[in-house]
């Protein structure tokens, strides 16, 4: 079938499939928001007992009755006070009695909701927090949530460089002692002491809940020993992962991250679940535990700052490979440019001059096929009824002429993992957040609030369309080529600006290619013209 379609029929293919791909990609197979349970108070956390038989990891042991849930019995107070409170320049951290990372608030301008309050980034009433600790044994663990932790120092730190503090629970046949360092920018150590070795997990909390949507991962990333990186998005978590001497466990949204890591000893990491089959994570615990924390937005260079190989907690999905370069040198532009929407612009035109000979290659295709039209429908009349004619004779006319029927299609299959890969790239990369562009454009992380973008891109889309040249000669082929950049234009009404600058930018460089092709191939053949007379 694809034998006996036109080089502009597999164009439209091609158009259409990556549209699909796209869309389908997005609405069916990037996991969605699942429902929050139930505001009950006492709902219990089930949290799935791991069977590894090659392994001596387990999950932690819980049942309805080993674990005390929050305002539950006499653990009225419990995981609801506020033993001490940490501010920097950069987030305000809440320690509750029961020795946990309560909650997040991030403390820079950009970082709003749109009412307009800073971002919290803890669903208060999903569990596990950072540096929770649960116990196998499970009286034991039930008794951990009913008695609290103690803190001697100030209740309130404002700090501007690193500080530690301990903070001690006595729970009578086992003593717990947290000893955190923690530094301006929101990561930590953490030195994990049980005097008798009750055998415990501590987990790095459940993930951020601020930006969860369908257009974006998030779940559980873990790094393993030998640099394997394993994803296990929302909905999916089986809650008998194992992995044994990893270097990052991290619980993810879109922007933002809660994670631990170790890159010297590794860590012993079991993944359970909760009732959405949400991933949860834990660490096996041992009598002294040493390993690093870090709460806050995945900033690549915040992340790089504390351990280059904590970047890999930014992914982009399929096309990380591609992406990951991509941002690099988007962020080295808007380094040296110093705005993001004209880094985007730059980067944009750094990639089409990159695969301008092949894209010039496809055009001057692309034209010769136009002016071949009138022969090639003179041959596919001919032989209409004899395929195997048809496509010799087809064969033929192409090797006379030089042309290659798959040029033109061959710069937009190129162009559809890079177009992915930035995509990613935009959707993920929270530095844009609060990035303005120009005038009405003050969020490129955001959708443009008047559209102008979209509409932009849909016309220079038609635009490009009108002065490429074209053998279509059939009307609902025809009808679909025209209606493309309508679609396209629905579809990125509600995309980041971001994204859509980096598509209208490319559709602007595509015109003038094109302009400047169709020249040079009407002086050729005026030049070839010449030489015939």
């Amino acid at each position: 079938m694809l034998e006996k379609m036109s080089t502009n029929q597999r164009v439209i293919l091609a158009t259409v499939l990556s549209l699909l791909i796209f869309v389908v990609y997005d609405y069916f197979f990037i996991p969605k928001q699942h429902p929050k349970l139930p505001n009950d108070t006492n709902t219990t956390q089930h949290i799935a007992k791991s069977t590894a038989p090659s392994s001596n990891l387990q999950a932690p042991r819980t049942n309805a009755q080993s674990f005390v849930q929050i305002n539950s019995n006499n653990a009225t107070t419990l995981g609801t006070t506020t033993l001490l409170h940490v501010k920097s320049k950069r987030f305000e951290m809440f320690i509750d009695d029961l020795g946990r990372i309560h909650q997040v608030i991030l403390e820079e301008k950009r970082y709003k909701t749109e009412s307009g309050e800073q971002i919290k980034l803890f669903d208060e009433k999903k569990l596990p927090k950072p540096l929770e600790v649960r116990f196998s044994d499970m009286a034991l663990n039930e008794k951990a949530f009913k008695v609290p932790y103690t803190y001697q120092g100030p209740k309130a730190l404002d700090i501007q460089k690193k500080i530690k503090i301990v903070l001690s629970q006595d729970l009578g046949e086992e003593k717990v002692q947290k000893i955190l360092t923690i530094y301006p920018d929101g990561h930590y150590e953490a030195k994990i002491k049980v005097q008798n070795a009750h055998k415990y997990f501590i987990s790095p909390g459940y993930r951020p809940n601020v930006r969860v949507d369908g257009y974006t991962l998030h779940g559980a990333l873990i790094k393993e020993k030998d640099g394997t990186i394993t994803i296990i998005k929302d909905g999916d978590a089986k809650g008998s992962e194992v992995f044994s001497g990893a270097k990052i466990a991290a619980a993810f949204d879109r922007y933002y991250t809660t994670l631990f890591y170790d890159f010297t000893k590794g860590m012993n990491v079991v993944v359970s679940k909760d009732a959405q089959d949400n991933p949860i994570l834990f660490v096996e615990g041992s009598p002294t535990l040493t390993l690093g924390g870090y709460v806050g937005p995945k900033e690549y260079e915040t992340l790089k700052a504390i351990h280059p190989e904590l970047t890999d907690v930014i992914e982009y999905g399929f096309f990380t490979f591609i992406a990951k370069p991509m941002f690099r040198a988007l962020l080295a532009l808007y380094h040296w440019i110093g705005n993001w929407g004209w880094a985007i612009v730059a980067l944009t035109i750094i990639i089409r001059i990159i695969l301008f000979p092949l894209t010039l290659k496809g055009m001057l295709s692309m034209q010769k096929l136009k002016d071949l039209a009138p022969k090639i429908k003179e041959i596919q009349q001919k032989y209409k009824g004899d395929p195997q004619k048809l496509n010799a004779h087809m064969m033929q006319l192409y090797k006379k002429y030089k042309v290659n029927p798959m040029g033109g299609c061959l710069p937009m299959l190129i162009q559809i993992p890079i177009f992915f890969a930035i995509y990613r790239v935009l959707l993920n990369a929270i530095e844009l957040k609060g990035a303005p562009w120009i005038l009405w454009i003050t969020d490129l992380s955001s959708k443009d609030p008047y559209y102008v973008l979209p509409v932009l891109m849909g016309l220079t889309m038609f635009i490009h369309q009108k002065i490429t040249p074209t053998t279509i000669t059939d009307p609902m082929q025809k009808k679909i080529f025209t209606y493309l950049p309508i679609v396209f234009t629905f579809f990125f009404l509600t995309f980041p600006a971001g994204l859509t600058l980096y598509w209208f930018t490319n559709n602007i460089l595509s015109i003038i290619q094109q302009l400047i092709v169709n020249k040079i191939f009407e002086a050729r053949k005026a030049a070839q013209k010449e030489q015939h007379e």
